[in-house]
């Protein structure tokens, strides 16, 4: 059974950094495609993030792009999210996600895409 655990999180202000990570268990990462996704209170998930397995590949998000970096290191089971410039906007639980799809490139936006879920970390962006 393999599983995500989220590390990072937190309050920071506006303008601020934050990288958070996930690091898989019980699966090797190199398999999967990774994905970013995240929920702001009351409102539903949505796509911020996606890197190939091989990593040769990222997808953003328009409202993240140029602000956020997805990034994996499949030696330590681990994809990142680099989140520079932070927005109040961005404030919402992060969470990452993993798929095997062969069609990745085409649907790496849609949660139903991904089979694995790890536990959300909350970030909070005060103004």
């Amino acid at each position: 059974r393999s599983s995500c655990r989220r590390l990072g999180g937190g309050l920071v202000q506006a303008g601020d950094s934050l990288k958070v990570s996930c690091k898989t268990s019980g699966r090797a990462i190199s398999n999967y495609h990774m994905g970013w996704f995240r929920q702001a209170p009351g409102k539903g998930r949505e796509f911020v993030a996606g890197i190939r397995r091989s990593g040769d590949a990222t997808y953003y998000a328009d409202y993240v792009k140029g602000r956020f970096t997805i990034s994996r290191l499949n030696s330590k089971n681990t994809v990142y999210l680099q989140m520079n410039n932070l927005k109040p906007e961005d404030t919402a639980v992060y969470s990452c996600a993993a798929t095997s799809t062969a069609s990745y490139s085409s649907y790496y936006n849609n949660d139903r895409t991904y089979v694995s879920w790890g536990k959300g970390t909350l970030v909070t962006v005060s103004s």
